[in-house]
């Protein structure tokens, strides 16, 4: 397989149950807890709703009519200021290695630009070691402590983008 194999687009509702699948997946894949992430979100089962907002998007790869993977974008909860936050990256193992993550962070960013965000921030776990590795090629930086409030407090990792 190659990154030619698999198709990048936006969320439609009908990507749901296998959206909420793959990020539950690889959580349990890796070990993290199910709360204080997105595990336990309410969000996590209606994706397509929840990025249906002028500055929100979410976008899925597919794989044969699958969906695999995805990453999206939305404003930064309880935080004043133009930034938004890289939400909910999941990808199943069969692709991963390929680019796709770095493709998809791209179409990412420059959306968010297109909306008006000046900064990206992100929260992950500090033994997803391929994931920050993929952050900082993107450019983010880590930083000392969280900016708003996401609620993911399981998430100690905390990594910024100037767009």
């Amino acid at each position: 397989m190659k990154s030619t194999d698999f198709i990048i687009r936006e969320i439609q509702s009908k990507d749901n149950a296998q959206m909420a699948t793959v990020i539950r997946e690889v959580l349990l894949e890796m070990g993290a807890p199910k709360i204080g992430t997105a595990y336990e979100d309410k969000a996590t089962d209606k994706m397509f709703e929840n990025f249906e907002k002028p500055t929100s998007f979410y976008y899925v790869v597919e794989h044969n009519n699958k969906v695999v993977g995805g990453a999206g974008i939305a404003q930064l909860d309880n935080f004043e200021g133009n930034t938004c936050e890289l939400q909910k990256m999941y990808f199943l193992p069969l692709t991963r290695g390929k680019g796709l993550g770095s493709k998809l962070i791209n179409v990412c960013l420059e959306k968010a630009k297109t909306v008006g965000f000046e900064n990206c921030y992100l929260e992950t776990m500090p033994y997803m070691n391929a994931a920050q590795a993929l952050y900082k090629r993107s450019g983010f930086v880590n930083l000392d402590k969280p900016m708003g409030n996401t609620g993911h407090y399981s998430c100690p990792v905390w990594m910024l983008k100037k767009l």
